[in-house]
């Protein structure tokens, strides 16, 4: 989701074999998709996907295509419009460019933006669920972030909440995340209420989005949304993120105050 501004980009960069490149210096050029005023470079810095074998699921070990780091920018984009991404890394002192990926770039998307107050919506629980973690949960093995009712909790203590398919992912990083907040939650369980909500009705892509994807206006996923203890949104992460990154928004939904990745 990209609006009129300054937006996170969150990219992974492969070679022709399809071997993940990471650790080098990169960065983002943006340009008009007829390929005219080219801006940038907005600098990239390099986030790791890395988890301990602990919390390293099935889903991605036994995913070859699983995104194992990821670069970070801030590109922006002066108003609503088609966009070209080109990606540039040094390797060996050389400077290799990838392909233009073509973008949209609009105004006035209905998810909750930093400062407003978060739906409240009922999210499924192991309880819920009646101890069938399968039907709310594609992860193998099934996480333990489905404890807690977004609507019992919202307003009342600060949380992380990831809206996230590991089974069913396309841009093959909804599990790398899922991993990354089951070990956040692991060294800071108490801090916050931790709860993973899984996109698809019935967990079927066929069957198109849950009731609480669509309070939230999701037009794609992960997003991960830190509230603070007042039921604002403290900060939000569309795509792929770290750990570290996520430790930084559970920080801000904890001070209260927010902060735009």
């Amino acid at each position: 989701m990209l609006e009129p501004g300054s937006d996170r980009v969150a990219f992974a960069l492969f070679d022709r074999a399809r071997r993940q490149i990471g650790e080098a210096p990169a960065a983002l050029y943006v340009a008009n998709a007829d390929g005219r005023h080219l801006r940038g470079p907005f600098q990239a810095r390099y986030e790791s996907l890395a988890v301990g074998r602990r919390y390293r699921s099935a889903t991605v070990a036994s995913d070859p295509d699983a995104v194992e780091f990821v670069y970070v920018s801030r590109a922006t984009f002066p108003g609503p419009g088609r966009y070209r991404l080109m990606g540039v890394v040094q390797l060996d002192q050389r400077l290799v460019a990838t392909k233009p990926v073509t973008v949209t770039v609009r105004a006035g998307w209905r998810v909750p933006d930093v400062g407003q107050t978060a739906p409240r919506v009922h999210t499924p629980t192991a309880a819920s669920a009646a101890g069938r973690l399968q039907l709310i949960d594609t992860r193998s093995p099934r996480d333990s972030m489905h404890d807690e009712d977004l609507a019992d909790v919202l307003g009342r203590r600060p949380l992380l909440l990831l809206f996230s398919s590991p089974g069913q992912c396309r841009s093959h990083v909804c599990g790398s995340v899922v991993d990354a907040l089951a070990e956040l939650k692991g060294r800071r369980g108490r801090d916050a209420a931790f709860i993973h909500m899984e996109t698809y009705r019935n967990n079927d892509p066929r069957q198109g989005a849950r009731d609480q994807v669509r309070a939230y206006g999701l037009p794609s996923q992960p997003w991960l949304f830190a509230i603070d203890r007042h039921g604002r949104v403290a900060a939000r992460i569309e795509g792929a993120f770290s750990e570290r990154e996520a430790e930084q928004a559970l920080d801000a939904a904890i001070r209260g105050e927010g902060v735009r990745e």
